[in-house]
């Protein structure tokens, strides 16, 4: 597909003698608004080219007058020495001061501004999902998008009828991206088709996902993204509605070259449900199925009562590093300091603050893990407060605690991110956050909670059956 930044040119002919300059077309006038200040040139036009060097115009019998818009040049000057060519001046845009602009604005209205700023040179990413949406908003705009998506070869069945019935739905043709073959090849060869559940899943997505999604924007000079800032407290909870890309260059190839905006940044997943009910558009099925977050088959999963929608993703991993660095920057700007991220992601340092939820210490953790035979059961929840999935347990957690306040079970915390993060992984049986001890009484061994069914039901029955 042509891309925006490709020359725009208006042909005039014009008789001339030999020996005369040729008489002056008709005023030309255009117009440039794609992220620029609106120009309106006006000039007997003769010939208007990129470069930044002037000369004599030769005559001759016709004349064939070009105006080209310059890619890169800040100005455009005039090939003939006595006419003087409008200068087509770049505004500098100030994205944080415009994101502020914007945080009350539809997403309709953020829509509508990206696409009248850079036409052809932004693309809708399309994972597949729920950010359908975007699409949605771009048609109602009225104004024509580009839509492309990442196809990593590992997509679920219903995925791939997905896109094939968003296209026939909008009419449009889904520009896919795929990894380079070689690439994936030898990743295979060497590591097997799973190696991710061994050693992460960074590896596989900077393969089939991040190099292309490199390759794809290179093309842009902005895109358009699903992201909200409820779908990852601890890494999307401050997406703006647009920004400066701070990890992916665009067409000019060099840092901030590249525009991202997130129209659906200061929505709630509970609206945009609303809104592609409303407007009878096109799901994938598998959210028919309990799947919420949407992406490759075998790094995706239903999430159950109590768990974020995150939490279908990667679920073997530990809770901060749910991105696969698409959106890397989000990671970056939270620094991933367990304390950092506590901040930014719920604006405070502790979870669990009900009453009944008993707080131990280290010492104490470690005097309860180390008898031999205890009067009372405990049950413990090891987390993090950045941990979005042991934010989304809270409300269970709490309620568990205060119906068994009567029952003769003690309900604590530990936190065992940061300095108590190797001990917890070493004493306590800690893999990813939360991790749910039982500690019987007349027993020396914790138990470690198996499901990640977390809401209250499955939780007293753990507790019951082992009482």
């Amino acid at each position: 597909m042509a891309t925006l930044m490709q020359p725009f040119v208006a042909h005039h002919t014009a008789s001339a003698s030999a020996s005369a300059p040729a008489p002056a077309p008709a005023t030309f006038i255009k117009h440039y608004q794609f992220g620029m200040k609106q120009i309106s040139a006006r000039a007997p036009l003769t010939k208007f080219s990129a470069k930044e060097s002037s000369a004599s115009a030769s005559a001759s019998a016709s004349a064939q007058y070009d105006v080209i818009y310059a890619q890169r040049r800040p100005a455009l000057a005039c090939h003939a020495a006595t006419i003087s060519a409008p200068e087509l001046i770049e505004e500098k845009v100030d994205y944080d001061e415009m994101a502020t602009g914007l945080v009350e604005a539809s997403p309709l209205e953020i829509m509508d501004k990206a696409l009248s700023m850079f036409g052809k040179d932004i693309a809708i990413a399309f994972s597949g999902a729920e950010d359908v949406a975007l699409i949605e908003y771009a048609k109602l705009t009225g104004r024509p998008f580009r839509v492309f998506s990442l196809d990593t070869g590992r997509l679920n069945p219903e995925t791939y009828r997905f896109f094939a019935e968003v296209e026939k739905h909008y009419n449009i043709h889904i520009e896919y991206t795929f990894p380079e073959a070689e690439e994936v090849q030898a990743l295979v060869r060497s590591k097997g088709l799973f190696s991710f559940y061994e050693d992460g899943h960074q590896e596989c997505c900077q393969i089939r996902k991040v190099k292309p999604l490199r390759k794809a924007l290179k093309g842009l000079r902005a895109w358009i993204t699903g992201q909200r800032k409820d779908q990852s407290p601890g890494t999307r909870a401050n997406v703006p509605v647009v920004q400066v890309d701070p990890s992916f260059e665009g067409l000019d190839g060099s840092v901030g070259s590249l525009i991202k905006w997130n129209p659906l940044a200061n929505v709630e997943g509970n609206d945009v449900w609303k809104f592609l009910q409303t407007m009878n558009v096109p799901v994938n099925t598998l959210h028919h199925n309990g799947y919420v977050s949407i992406g490759c088959e075998p790094c995706t999963r239903p999430v159950l009562p109590g768990q974020h929608e995150r939490e279908g993703r990667w679920w073997w991993e530990d809770a901060k590093a749910k991105e696969c660095g698409l959106h890397k920057g989000n990671i970056e700007r939270l620094q991933v300091d367990d304390e950092t991220s506590a901040q930014l992601a719920n604006g405070a340092g502790d979870l669990f603050l009900n009453k009944d939820v008993l707080t131990l210490t280290r010492e104490g953790i470690e005097r309860l893990a180390n008898l031999e035979e205890r009067k009372e059961s405990w049950l413990v929840v090891l987390y993090a407060p950045w941990c979005q999935f042991c934010q989304a347990m809270e409300a269970s957690y709490d309620e568990v605690a205060f119906r068994l306040r009567d029952s003769g079970v003690k309900v604590a915390k530990f936190r065992a991110d940061g300095e108590q993060k190797s001990f917890s992984q070493q004493r306590l049986q800690l893999g990813t956050f939360p991790t749910i001890l039982l500690f019987p009484k007349h027993s020396s061994k914790a138990i470690k909670y198996p499901s990640e069914k977390r809401d209250v039901d499955n939780l007293l029955a753990f507790v019951k059956s082992l009482q």
